[in-house]
């Protein structure tokens, strides 16, 4: 196949991407919208790219170096950059190439000015911009300037910010390739930008302009804060104009310079409102082509607009789909289930076909639709009140979307809400026969799961695992277990309220409920002490342990001193807790029992920080300050004018919350011991479609969802095009932050603590657990990476119950999401730790090792000196 070094623009579109790179293909796809007028000009390809590469020999030597190099080392990454680049520039560019641009020059007009601009293959896509990693030089003039700058801009795509965002992005520096685009200069009176929907919000029906005068570059480098205008249904609804002192404008022999503006200029607009809505109509004319929001530059020239370049909007949370025009609320399920990442599709479809409630997905998160709720009175109390005592935040952000006229619908009382988002509350008696009994039969289902999917294969598997869907959502639904549920809850919202009201003492069920009986969570976290125990008496088996790596290290232990005792203490513990693991409620998550070195350096960490029988000691120690705590709050009651009447009531739940609160945490482990179940059925399957060559490697089905899995199993073939994808939009998904609210109109809403009594410069939060506590902060993202010492704070950003083997060792708890009832709460409650949740940002504010105050019971955290 001949090489094309130079294609018009006019010749291209958005499926050249490979030839002209992102901005090339972007501008030929603009340039064939009826009505959008892009300036003139042409690409230089990527195969004029790979033409200068191989001109010059040492530039694999350098890259197979830059691959090697650890993306930490600034210092070797930003030498060897400049290496490559300036090969990259001082290699010539063979004849028959510059001649070939040289001709399209003449084509277009050899002495007019140009813009150049790079154009690299990994850019403009729908899950990474690469917006400014490479270069751009504006108003070139003349032949051999043009070709010294497309030398500039392949040189660019090794700059330092671009070799730092390919690895963050997981993009192959080999498999990058740069195009260049050279076009026709335009001398605008105002630039700028064009968000097609709001950047900040997110709304889609809300577009944003920045304009300022000159030419754009003014904005980009932040010489001038720009004038911004909001667009809506075709009206400004609002607007800010700066005053704009400098602009940069066009040099006749070539170059750009910054000029002041004259002083009555400065404080007019760029554009007037009828401009700003004519734009924005061009906007939605070339997001309806390229089917997403964009981010556009424009130029106005002569009271006409050009489109410099178009991208897709990348920061953006994407919506939920709908099969209706109406407007919809979604809740995020992840901020109630201590888990934000994202979810692969497998992980999604499994939750959603053995969930209560129906659910959407969007960004690899799963979302409910409340929208029924809110539009009645009746539903709309019981749900904010709801989620009021389960995360402040969602309900203020409920609030803020409640605040906007007509958004969500009104309906009457009687309209069908769906089930509801907790079940329903009802009495249940004080009986911890009630606990025995519901945990048996969860125990039972999952035997009878294990004993009937050992016999099932093939298409018999899919027959068989909607039944077992089926028999989960059951056992579940069970109106005793979710009784049993609200029943602790309840007991301790009660007993907050009540003794708040009448002893004016706050959070006061948190001592109350601490070594609360039969919490399968803060067992398990205390069982690994137990681990620990048996562990610590072994220097070989400790030394051993200190430099384990791979899976297969249990099998290594027995030829050590101790080390049988040691392997069958783990074991033990992997028998009752394997299934478990950081992010559980998405069933492709690796599992303890698939990957124990997680749990290696936490039992190392109990070795070292505590001595033997801590576990015991815990729990009883817990267990007599919440005997105390009883003793005192009655007898205080007793002393109150009807304090024979208070007392009875306070003791009656305080007995309902230590036979209940217990529970609440058995149904997750029940749905995750399930889980575990299901996978290994499914990754058998998988290790069949791998041996029969229908997948590349058995992790694939987890970019496939249950029903897709389904169908691959009865044909025997698979999309691998279709798995590709999922696994880049995954990657990509990392870097969305799900909102807790999002509305069909794509806002976000993340919702705020309403509070005035949180000193200046502290963080706010919810206070879930009482006391106070100060000690150096520990940012840990990762379990695995824990390396914590006695008082230390575990600042993170959600605990499922997977991280509580981690909190026998803190002093205290900080989390981003959570609230009172969350399983992070729960069991900070129990094991007496000072706890503040749905602190924003908490990660971010605070730096690892950073002395930190918790205030447990007035939920804040102060940052010390």
């Amino acid at each position: 196949m001949t090489e094309q070094y130079v294609l018009d623009l006019h010749e291209v579109d958005e499926t050249q991407a490979a030839v002209v790179g992102g901005k090339g293909a972007h501008l030929g796809g603009l340039a064939r919208i009826e009505g959008i007028r892009v300036p003139d000009g042409f690409c230089v390809t990527t195969d004029a790219f790979r033409r200068i590469t191989a001109e010059a020999p040492s530039i694999d030597d350098l890259l197979d170096r830059l691959s090697r190099l650890d993306p930490d080392d600034r210092e070797a990454v930003r030498t060897l950059s400049a290496q490559i680049r300036r090969t990259i520039e001082e290699t010539a560019v063979p004849d028959d190439l510059a001649a070939a641009i040289t001709r399209a020059l003449a084509r277009h007009g050899e002495r007019a000015a140009y813009a150049v601009r790079s154009s690299a293959t990994a850019e403009d896509l729908p899950t990474a911009s690469f917006a400014g990693q490479q270069d751009t030089y504006l108003n070139v003039v003349g032949p051999a300037a043009v070709l010294r700058h497309v030398s500039r801009c392949w040189a660019s795509l090794f700059t330092e910010r671009a070799v730092a965002y390919r690895r963050r992005s997981g993009v192959d520096h080999r498999a990058v390739r740069m195009a260049v685009v050279v076009q026709r200069m335009v001398f605008p009176q105002a630039a700028g930008v064009l968000f097609t929907a709001d950047p900040v919000t997110g709304n889609r029906k809300v577009a944003t302009v920045d304009a300022g005068f000159g030419l754009g570059e003014a904005l980009v480098s932040g010489l001038v804060n720009p004038d911004v205008f909001k667009v809506r249904d075709g009206q400004v609804v609002a607007r800010t104009v700066a005053a704009k002192q400098r602009a940069v404008r066009a040099l006749p022999a070539g170059g750009t310079q910054e000029v002041a503006i004259d002083a009555q200029l400065q404080g007019q607009p760029a554009l007037t409102d009828a401009q700003v809505v004519r734009l924005v109509e061009l906007g939605r004319r070339i997001e309806a082509h390229f089917g997403r929001p964009q981010d556009i530059e424009w130029c106005l020239v002569d009271d006409g607009f050009q489109i410099v370049q178009s991208r897709p909007i990348t920061t953006l949370f994407p919506v939920p789909e709908a099969d209706d025009q109406e407007n919809h609320v979604y809740v995020s399920v992840g901020h109630g289930q201590m888990m934000t990442d994202p979810m692969r599709p497998l992980g999604l479809s499994v939750w959603q076909l053995t969930a209560m409630v129906p659910m959407h997905t969007a960004g690899g998160r799963l979302f409910v639709d409340v929208t029924r709720r809110l539009g009645s009175a009746t539903g709309r109390a019981a749900l904010l009140d709801l989620m009021g005592r389960g995360d402040p935040l969602t309900r203020d952000a409920l609030e803020t979307v409640l605040d906007r006229d007509a958004f969500v619908p009104s309906l009457p009382d009687a309209a069908p809400g769906g089930p509801p988002l907790l079940g329903a509350s009802a009495p249940v008696e004080t009986d911890p026969a009630v606990v025995t009994e519901l945990i048996e039969r969860s125990r039972a289902s999952v035997a009878a799961l294990e004993r009937d999917i050992r016999t099932k294969s093939g298409p018999a598997l899919f027959d068989f695992l909607p039944e077992a869907f089926e028999e989960h959502k059951r056992v579940l639904g069970d109106p005793r277990n979710l009784q049993a549920i609200m029943a602790g809850m309840e007991a301790t919202w009660w007993l907050n309220d009540k003794l708040q009201e009448w002893l004016g003492e706050k959070n006061a069920a948190d001592t109350l409920t601490l070594s609360a009986p039969g919490n399968v969570t803060s067992e398990m976290g205390l069982a690994l002490l137990d681990v620990a125990d048996v562990i610590r008496p072994h220097p070989e088996v400790v030394a051993f342990l200190q430099d384990v790596e791979d899976e297969g290290f249990l099998d290594g232990l027995a030829k050590l001193a101790g080390g049988t005792e040691a392997r069958d203490a783990i074991e033990a513990y992997l028998d009752r807790y394997g299934m478990r693991c950081v992010g559980e409620i998405d069933i492709t998550r690796p599992r303890w029992r698939e990957r124990p070195t997680t749990l290696v350096p936490v039992i190392l960490d109990n070795v070292r920080n505590f001595e033997p029988g801590a576990a015991r000691r815990r729990f009883e120690e817990g267990l007599r300050k919440a005997q105390k705590k009883e003793q005192d709050v009655l007898s205080r009651l007793r002393a109150l004018p009807d304090g024979e009447r208070k007392a009875d009531e306070a003791k009656r739940m305080i007995d309902r919350v230590r036979t209940f609160i217990g529970y609440r945490e058995y149904p997750k482990y029940g749905i995750v011991s399930r889980f575990f179940v299901y996978k290994q059925a499914l990754l058998r399957e998988a290790e069949r479609l791998v041996q029969d060559g229908v997948l590349a490697e058995k992790e694939d089905i987890f970019y496939l969802t249950f029903q897709e899995l389904r169908d691959v199993v009865r044909s025997n073939e698979a999309d691998e095009r279709l798995i590709r994808q999922r696994k880049d939009a995954f990657r990509a998904y990392h870097a969305l932050t799900p909102p807790r609210v999002l509305t069909s109109e794509g806002e976000a809403v993340t919702g705020a603590h309403r509070r005035d009594d949180v000193p200046a410069g502290a963080l706010a939060g919810l206070p879930v657990s009482a006391g106070t506590v100060e000690g150096r902060a520990r940012v840990i993202l990762d379990m695995a990476e824990a390396d914590l010492e006695a008082g230390d704070i575990l600042v993170t950003a959600f605990t499922d119950p997977s991280w509580s083997p981690l909190f026998v060792a803190v002093a205290g708890l900080v989390t981003e999401v959570g609230g009172p009832m969350t399983h992070g709460a729960v069991i900070a409650r129990e094991y007496g730790l000072p706890a503040v949740v749905g602190v924003e940002g908490a990660t971010r504010l605070i730096r690892d090792g950073q002395r930190i105050r918790v205030h447990g019971t007035d939920g804040y955290v102060e940052i010390l000196p």
